[in-house]
């Protein structure tokens, strides 16, 4: 036992060379490697020219993060950029800043996850990288709670919303609402198309280098960091206001500001938040109809980072510009915006809004919430610019005149005369007649009018806009409501809306189509579709507005479609035995085709177009010495059988019938549309046969048959309006047969 102690040594040295050895395997396979840079606090202390970027770094907290293990971007301002810095804000040095100042140059230069150059320009999709279309990274920096105003002017706790509202989701806890730094590099500048023109719109004091940090130049990129990349800049950056701050500060603007605080706002208790915090807590939430959220700094969100690569823009008139425009437009027949539906609000402020990134060499080309360009030169109208943390600001001279308002859609749109009238354009003509690109005529009915004919709009019963409408006839007679009344309402809207034309005046006369295909007719400022001639009520022209795409014409009674077919329109004007279309009717009435009772005409279906083109009496009574029709005598002499017996000669009456009525179309005399239509003859094969109308002068219209015949159409006898049909009178016969 004696030999025990020394036994007992020689066990306990072998266990102390055993545990270094495993120590030293440890090291050197999972310990430091030599070669690892240190940190960025570490690699910044080595250089000796950020003393300033240090100590705003210890100020704000941030040594331990910076000093430590993770993957940063950090653009760090050398000590001649804060120089500057302090020159500009008059101020001794950085012991002039506080915390809250340090954090704001610190946080918003430091950037999650680490990027060296060559791929800053690139987008982080949830597909992979997509090259050069990201100009933009996500900050350490956010606000949280802030002291805020409720709508009421309280004093309370907000939290800003961090989605864009979609009606229920405006804010997830998770989301600190991180603000975005924006940078330029040359990949993605080309990609877009964009020069150093686009970027000293903004920044005209500092060159464009290919890789600039909001106005710094990165004069040292690429610099290695065992938690990440340095990028050295030669001025110091400081967290930029997003859209909702930067207005919210800026005076000139405060009338566009209160557009949202009165109509476009309201404030939410955040449980979540208030939890955490001694006082309650709510969240700023911006109304679900805007383009986006203006305090929102995640952008769309469809992707996680989808801020990246897109930002909204914001163009804000001044409050001069912006009061000219309330009072002389959207005011014209209000006494107060609180008076306008809330509508016109919504698409005044949105027409404002982009959510995309308007930059100054692409306002032609980059289109608005409402589908619209930016309306504004870059050099006039543009007088305070900014690329902010969540979007590009514009601050304007003028207001962006959306289409809804300065097209003839506007005329009715802000006239609550005409509410009815807006809510059935609404159903689908509204973008088309709003498109100043594209020529309208609007002949305008009041409500009162429309009320005068017997339509009602009622209260929305169940959300349900079919049952919005009802009809009541004039004359007695069985009431519609729901989606009977509202087919019956749009067919007689499109009576009063004229496509691709600018009928600037109707104080002479023509005749011109309509948007459901009916055309309608003006004389001497009356005006009158063929519903008003089967009731002989003509609407009068009361007064007229011109707009960007066209004219308005205010009319005092309703323009309503016919309710009789076209049989009973040819009795009518072909009855009277000095009518130059008397001998026509005679054959048709008599013919296998027609019912009597209805006035139907066999193949002339309900709610299809047509055209008649009727032969007056003396090229009927050519068409019988010609053998196209029955007649009894000998030729040239002979005389119509109206009422053949033969089946032979009555098919000869049909057919010659068919052959001057074209299928399915109708045209006018007003030299707008010409071409070779097919007409309700089909010959012995059973195929369709067809006539050319020439139409390319007003009140010149001429029809060739198919034996190259040409025939005049004329004009103090055509341009009878029926069912959706037209019906001209012409100088001879259409020839179909040898």
């Amino acid at each position: 036992m004696k030999n025990f102690p020394n036994r007992l040594m020689v066990l306990s040295c072998l266990l102390v060379a055993a545990i270094g050895c495993k120590k030293k395997a440890w090291d050197e396979y999972y310990g430091r490697p030599d070669t690892l840079e240190p940190p960025i606090y570490q690699v910044l202390e080595s250089k000796g020219n950020f003393s300033n970027i240090l100590a705003a770094i210890d100020k704000a907290g941030y040594h331990k993060t910076l000093a430590a293990a993770g993957y940063w971007t950090f653009f760090a301002p050398h000590d001649s950029a804060f120089e500057v810095y302090f020159k500009e804000k008059g101020i001794s040095g950085i012991d002039a800043l506080d915390s809250s100042a340090c954090q704001k140059i610190v946080t918003y230069c430091l950037v999650y996850n680490a990027f060296k150059r060559e791929r800053i320009g690139d987008y982080q999709s949830t597909q992979g990288w997509v090259p050069n279309i990201a100009f933009k990274r996500r900050t350490a920096s956010y606000t949280g709670v802030y002291d805020g105003q409720n709508s009421n002017g309280e004093n309370i706790k907000v939290i800003n919303s961090n989605r864009n509202n979609n009606g229920s989701v405006y804010y997830v806890e998770a989301d600190n609402n991180n603000k975005y730094l924006p940078y330029f590099v040359d990949n993605f500048m080309t990609a877009k198309g964009l020069s150093a023109t686009d970027y000293n719109y903004f920044y005209p004091a500092t060159p464009y280098t290919g890789f600039n940090v909001v106005d710094a130049v990165v004069t040292e990129k690429d610099i290695p960091a065992e938690n990440g990349v340095i990028h050295v800049i030669n001025r110091v950056v400081t967290t930029l206001p997003g859209l909702d701050e930067y207005i919210s500060t800026q005076p000139q603007y405060s009338e566009f500001k209160k557009l949202f605080d009165k109509y476009l706002l309201q404030y939410a208790l955040n449980p979540a938040v208030s939890q955490r915090y001694p006082s309650p807590v709510y969240t700023k939430i911006f109304n679900a109809s805007l383009a986006f959220s203006p305090n929102n700094e995640n952008f769309l969100k469809q992707q996680d980072n989808d801020g990246q690569q897109n930002s909204y823009s914001m163009f804000v008139p001044t409050n001069d510009a912006l009061l000219t425009y309330v009072n002389e437009v959207l005011l014209e027949h209000y006494t107060s915006l609180d008076e306008m539906p809330i509508n016109i609000i919504y698409d005044f402020v949105n027409a404002h809004l982009w959510q995309t990134a308007v930059w100054p060499s692409k306002f032609a080309t980059t289109f608005n919430f409402l589908g619209e360009e930016a309306r504004f030169d870059p050099a006039a109208d543009v007088v305070d610019k900014k690329i902010l943390s969540n979007g590009i600001f514009y601050g304007t001279s003028k207001v962006q005149a959306a289409n809804v308002f300065s097209s003839v859609y506007g005329r009715a749109y802000l006239d609550p005369r005409y509410s009815m009238m807006t809510s059935l354009l609404n159903q689908e003509l509204k973008f088309q007649i709003s498109n100043i690109r594209l020529k309208y005529s609007l002949l305008l009915i009041s409500n009162d009018v429309l009320n005068a004919a017997g339509y009602f709009s009622d209260p929305l019963v169940d959300n349900n806009p079919a049952f919005q409408w009802r009809y009541t006839p004039p004359n007695g007679g069985a009431q519609l409501t729901g989606s009977s009344a509202l087919v019956r309402l749009l067919r007689l809207l499109n009576l009063h809306v004229i496509p691709d034309l600018d009928v600037q005046s109707l104080s002479g006369s023509g005749v011109v189509k309509t948007y459901g295909g009916e055309f309608v007719r003006y004389e001497n400022n009356q005006v009158f579709a063929a519903g008003n001639v089967d009731e002989g009520i003509m609407a009068n022209n009361t007064d007229s507005k011109s707009a960007l795409n066209g004219t308005a014409h205010y009319l005092d009674q309703v323009l309503t479609f016919s309710e009789s077919t076209i049989g009973k329109h040819l009795e009518k004007i072909g009855t009277p035995d000095t009518s130059p279309f008397h001998y026509f009717w005679e054959y048709l009435r008599r013919s296998s085709i027609y019912t009597a009772s209805s006035g139907d005409i066999l193949n002339v279906a309900a709610g299809s177009f047509y055209t008649f083109f009727i032969p007056d009496n003396d090229a009927i009574l050519a068409a019988v010495n010609d053998g196209l029709l029955p007649g009894t005598g000998t030729a040239p002499n002979k005389v119509p059988d109206f009422n053949p017996s033969s089946l032979a000669d009555k098919e000869l009456v049909s057919n010659f019938i068919y052959f001057h009525i074209l299928n399915k179309k109708s045209v006018a005399t007003d030299g707008q549309e010409s071409g070779s239509f097919e007409t309700l003859f089909r010959n012995a094969n059973g195929d369709p046969t067809s006539v050319f109308v020439s139409n390319a002068t007003p009140n010149a219209m001429k029809v060739t048959d198919m034996h190259a015949r040409i025939v005049d159409v004329d004009p103090a006898n055509s341009n009878y309006l029926s069912n959706r049909c037209m019906i001209h009178l012409i100088s001879d016969y259409l020839k179909y047969v040898e």
